[in-house]
């Protein structure tokens, strides 16, 4: 399961950037992750609420995660589609001179601080 190390170096990542803005408290975090990154949503939940609490500044944040649509590229015909759809063989022309131009990305989108009222 390469989700919980995933979730490490989230949890590294906003805790640096965090002491960077002297930020005490992380309100959320916000993934983008590719549909066939091959990240199982669930699982990074699970360890995100596990790990977060580790750290004082993320000990509360709640994760939102984002799916990108993978989309591969034909360069034959130059058509694009949906990846999960079709596969590596494109629908158009049957070819399978394609690659992935989208889809397999893991990002930190967003990092929401907590601001008292």
């Amino acid at each position: 399961m390469h989700e919980l190390g995933v979730t490490f170096y989230v949890v590294r990542d906003v805790k640096k950037v965090a002491e960077e803005n002297n930020v005490k408290k992380i309100d959320y975090v916000t993934l983008e992750i590719g549909e066939v990154s091959g990240v199982i949503h669930d699982q990074l939940v699970d360890c995100w609420n596990w790990a977060r609490k580790k750290e004082a500044v993320t000990e509360h944040a709640k994760i939102y995660i984002e799916t990108l649509e993978a989309i591969t590229y034909c360069e034959d015909c130059k058509g694009q589609y949906r990846t999960i759809d079709y596969g590596k063989t494109c629908p158009y022309c049957h070819s399978e001179h394609t690659y992935l131009l989208k889809g397999n990305e893991f990002n930190i989108k967003e990092i929401g601080i907590y601001e008292d009222s």
